[in-house]
Parts: C-alpha cells; sequence; structure tokens
C-alpha cells in the first residue's frame, strides 16, 4: 500500500478558473461534491489554466498539450492515472498526487494541483482532496448568494442581449 492509499479524501467537482482581480492570477476552484459542499480555490499558472479552460470549454487541441501527453505516455506504457488527491497544504503552497496504477502496483506520484486537475481531466478520473486539507482551508460558501450572483449574471446578459446599435445613437 503507498502513501496515497491511507488518505481520508472527499471527492470534488471542477467548479471553474477565474482570474482573480487585482492580482490578475488565475483561480482553480473546487467543490466537495457531498456534505458541507466546503470549497477550495488554488491560485494557478497561466498555461495551467489555459489547460484546464480547454478541456472546461469542450475543445480539442489540433496537437497533443502537456496534460495531454502524459496521459497518452502512461497509456501507451500499459498504466493508468487511477485519481488525483489534492493533498495538503504546506506554507501557503498546495501538494497533490497522481495515483497511476501499472502492472497491478500503485505508484504516487507528486505534482501539482493544478497539473493533478488538468491530468484528471483528461484521464476522465476522480479529482479527490484529504479530508484533513478541506478541514483545514475549505470555505463554506453560500450557496442562496451563488445563485443570487447567477440570477444577476443572467439577467445581465438578457440585457445585454437584447440592446441594439441603434439604442445608444444620439437622436
Amino acid at each position: 500500500m503507498s502513501a496515497g492509499d491511507s488518505i481520508d479524501s472527499v471527492q470534488l467537482d471542477l467548479v471553474g478558473v477565474l482570474v482573480d482581480t487585482p492580482a490578475n492570477v488565475p483561480v482553480m476552484h473546487l467543490r466537495e461534491q457531498a456534505g458541507e459542499r466546503r470549497v477550495l480555490s488554488i491560485y494557478i499558472g497561466a498555461a495551467e489554466a489555459s489547460a484546464i479552460r480547454i478541456m472546461l470549454d469542450g475543445h480539442t487541441p489540433p496537437r497533443p498539450l502537456t496534460h495531454d501527453l502524459m496521459v497518452n505516455v502512461f497509456e501507451d506504457l500499459g498504466a493508468h492515472v487511477n485519481r488525483v488527491v489534492i493533498t495538503e497544504m504546506r506554507n501557503h503552497t498546495y501538494f497533490a498526487e497522481l495515483q497511476v496504477v501499472h502492472n497491478g502496483q500503485r505508484h504516487v506520484i507528486s505534482c501539482r494541483p493544478s497539473d493533478a486537475v488538468a491530468i484528471a481531466m483528461r484521464a476522465e478520473v476522480p479529482i479527490t482532496a484529504s479530508r484533513d486539507l478541506l478541514d483545514e482551508v475549505g470555505q463554506v460558501i453560500d450557496e442562496s448568494e451563488e445563485e443570487a450572483d447567477a440570477e444577476v449574471l443572467e439577467e445581465f446578459r438578457d440585457f445585454i442581449d437584447s440592446i441594439n446599435p441603434e439604442d445608444f445613437q444620439e437622436k
């Protein structure tokens, strides 16, 4: 049994990747699927944010990107990613693991959470986090506020869709 097997983990959903202002840095948001539905917000690099956004938007790049290449290498070597686990935060830095199975043996590979999520999306495997990590840094978001924000955004989209350039011409 590897270290990764002993982690009590919780499955997460990728909510999205947004740009934090004013820092102008991408932030990946992951939400607990059940229970308190706590959120992990993790600052990530622009390249990883782009790799994740491509998958969220349902695009397939014409040539494999780095994370596609990793999954292809695992598959060509007869291995597969079983799941990814965001394990801990030390000194304001998050850590993650890829759990890979090859010839019946489980291998745990340390990585950044953004790379883990980008690979998990391509390999179509669960994204999980240590329960201890969620207990320590997971944020409970009031879903009624989220729904209200989504409603305001939808109303704004409807407004934008309904206007014509002529509406702004002087008469």
